[in-house]
């Protein structure tokens, strides 16, 4: 399996820019507003020229019009490394019949990864696998990295209850993307995004719902946690509106106490098709007036 399986996704997702939520430190040239202030060409604003300036940047047509010597200030863009971290856990084959959870997070996954490449920015992959050590490819800008991201999703099967915090924790990428439904490590795992930011980097988390998860057929039911099979609970008409009620509630929670962090959190329900939910993961924030 390559990209081509995702053919019809990267073609809606074409165009679509990923801009970082802050600046981000200087390096190779990018799209991105860079700390660095100096060398391009996009224009932000003058300063009075002071000692150690480069005399190059005065600009001389102001000196000459006001008597007064003035340097550009010009805003320089950078690359933003990315990682995507992908939750594979058993939660995530949910529903069994359609394991609608899984195809979409890998679709959200793959566009994610599309949309930064086609800025320039360095793109990789990071998928626990239970016991086993997680399949991983650093952030690389090189041509047909996407296709190589494709493969390594098609070829994991979810399974077990891997852990993303140390993942997330430990990435040195300065953005890092995770899509999972939260039923793991979920406490931990909004600490170690917090954490990423507060240390300069940039978090998004991509919440995945199933949408049978959020609409229960209406009969009783027998739920079982997929990743641990001793926990079931009967659930009648009785009990599924404390259910609903209760899984609302959590899912508000998470939201909460992600975006105190000062990451970004999307939830995305499997109905909704993948290329919108990359518009809306990618798409800067509302500005508060």
């Amino acid at each position: 399996m390559n990209s081509d399986s995702y053919g019809a996704l990267l073609d809606a997702v074409r165009g679509v820019q990923w801009p970082a939520r802050r600046v981000v430190p200087a390096g190779p040239v990018g799209m991105h507003h860079s700390r660095m202030r100096g060398a391009s060409t996009e224009f932000a604003e003058y300063r009075a020229y002071r000692q150690g300036d480069d005399p190059r940047r005065i600009d001389w047509r102001l000196l000459a019009r006001s008597d007064r010597a003035y340097i550009r200030l010009t805003t320089d863009r950078a690359v933003l490394g990315t990682t995507i971290v992908l939750d594979a856990s058993a939660s995530m084959a949910f529903p069994v019949a359609t394991r609608d959870k899984w195809r979409r997070a890998r679709e959200i996954a793959i566009g994610l990864a599309a949309v930064a490449h086609a800025a320039g920015d360095p793109v990789g992959l990071v998928v626990p696998l239970g016991d086993a050590a997680p399949r991983a490819l650093p952030p690389r800008t090189r041509r047909g990295v996407v296709d190589e991201l494709a493969r390594v999703v098609e070829g994991v099967e979810p399974g077990g209850s891997p852990r993303l915090a140390p993942l997330a924790r430990h990435s040195r990428s300065p953005r890092i993307a995770v899509v999972s439904d939260m039923l793991g490590d979920a406490d931990d795992l909004v600490r170690a995004v917090s954490a990423h930011v507060a240390a300069g980097g940039e978090a998004h988390v991509v919440h995945i719902v199933a949408r049978e998860e959020i609409e229960l057929p209406r009969r009783t039911l027998l739920a079982a946690d997929p990743e641990d099979p001793t926990v079931e609970r009967l659930l009648t008409d009785a009990t599924r509106r404390v259910y609903d009620e209760a899984f609302a509630e959590w899912r508000a929670e998470i939201a909460r106490h992600v975006r105190a962090g000062g990451a970004s959190y999307t939830q995305v329900v499997t109905d909704e098709p993948a290329a919108h939910a990359v518009r809306r993961i990618a798409r800067p924030p509302v500005k508060e007036r």
